[in-house]
């Protein structure tokens, strides 16, 4: 029987393993970053409605230039940009502007398609999102990282100064950042574009989820026509299966995506989808505030614990101070509660929930500290109490 090994793969590709978190049957499966609440019943509704549209014609290809999607996420966005009060000339994205994918992956990969491969490199600023040196490599770029300060931190200096240093073909800034949840101030991406030469990629996933102060890279785009907003569906909206990313940028970097992407990559099923969301918008978004609540609710928990927790712009927490992270992940899923080794040492990260989840994740946390007190590094359980 042949074996992976034995196959003519790429020399780069041996020996890697595929992206993925575990998915286990668990109770309370709080690992990644999900949306833990439900699609609200008036949207699966207008889903419905929209999927049966189109099943008539399935026949024909999908609307190569996902026009309405388009005009929807358009819409959205200048919305997001209303509310940062931007300023009447920077508070509109037109529809030539957006770009959208299967996922916010999806989108990445046809950025790098386009502005990375052979003999070019891209940056980032680890710990951050992991598939970010995944779909840099496999475009063949070289994938250059540079570590944030102790706290997971990144100040405007520093930044800038990794860019001029190493002067990369692409930058990704994540903010929040995933998986450490802060996000940046605005003033670092500022400074990376005033120093990068290529592609500015601002990684906004988890930006509903902001606290109050967060200000979006949408409003540096008027000035800037090599920066890249990617945000995504999959979070906030609740859209996780529908598999809908998108991105704002000038509209010749958006021309610049159509030469790498598939023909018809999106489908009518998976547009017809999104719209209807779109139109749904503050009924999907409605359980925002209640995850925030949940979050926040876990972070004071967990800091009762002794644990150090990093503040958190988006739906997750990652927490250190943990002793043996791989112990405390085992401890937690025999009680029914799944979070996520992201393998930083002495950290472990778990997504807010509902108020249920939350509570199981909480007990069940106790319960493990309670069982295993060691599990807490005693460094933690000092600064803790030298903060009461």
């Amino acid at each position: 029987m042949t074996s992976l090994q034995d196959l003519p793969i790429r020399d780069d590709l041996r020996g890697k393993e595929p992206y993925g978190a575990p998915q286990l049957d668990v109770a309370v499966p709080l690992n990644v970053n999900e949306n833990s609440f439900a699609v609200p019943a008036d949207v699966v509704r207008a889903v419905q409605e929209s999927l049966a549209a189109v099943l008539g014609d399935l026949n024909r290809y999908p609307d190569r230039e996902f026009t309405a999607l388009r005009e929807r996420l358009a819409g959205y966005l200048g919305d997001v940009l209303e509310r940062q009060g931007g300023g009447t000339d920077r508070t509109s994205i037109a529809p030539a502007q957006v770009w959208a994918a299967n996922g916010s992956n999806e989108v990445l990969s046809h950025i790098l398609q386009a502005f990375g491969g052979p003999g070019r490199s891209a940056l980032g600023f680890s710990p951050s999102y992991s598939m970010h040196p995944l779909i840099t490599t496999s475009t063949g770029a070289e994938w250059i990282s540079v570590d944030r300060a102790d706290d997971f931190g990144l100040d405007a200096e520093s930044a800038a100064a990794a860019v001029r240093d190493h002067d990369p073909d692409v930058v990704f800034l994540c903010t929040p950042n995933n998986p450490t949840g802060n996000g940046l101030d605005l003033s670092v991406v500022e400074a990376v574009l005033a120093e990068a030469h290529g592609i500015v990629i601002v990684d906004e996933a988890y930006a509903e989820f902001a606290r109050p102060g967060f200000r979006t890279a949408l409003t540096l785009l008027p000035d800037h026509p090599r920066l890249v907003v990617s945000r995504t569906m999959s979070k906030a909206f609740a859209f996780a299966g529908a598999r809908l990313g998108y991105a704002a940028a000038d509209a010749a970097l958006i021309d610049a995506l159509r030469l790498v992407r598939l023909p018809y990559h999106l489908s009518a099923l998976t547009q017809a989808a999104a719209c209807a969301a779109l139109d749904h918008a503050p009924s999907l978004l409605a359980n925002v505030d209640r995850l925030v609540e949940q979050r926040d609710r876990m972070s004071r928990a967990l800091t009762e614990l002794g644990f150090r927790v990093v503040p958190s712009d988006s739906n997750f927490i990652l927490f250190g101070g943990v002793t043996r992270p791989p112990a405390l992940w085992q401890a937690l899923l025999e009680r029914g509660v799944l979070v996520r080794d992201n393998g930083i040492p002495g950290h472990l990260r778990v997504n807010a929930g509902t108020e249920a989840e939350t509570t199981a994740f909480v007990d069940a946390i106790t319960a493990a500290v309670a069982a295993d007190p060691g599990i807490v590094a005693e460094s933690s359980q000092t600064a803790v109490k030298g903060q009461a």
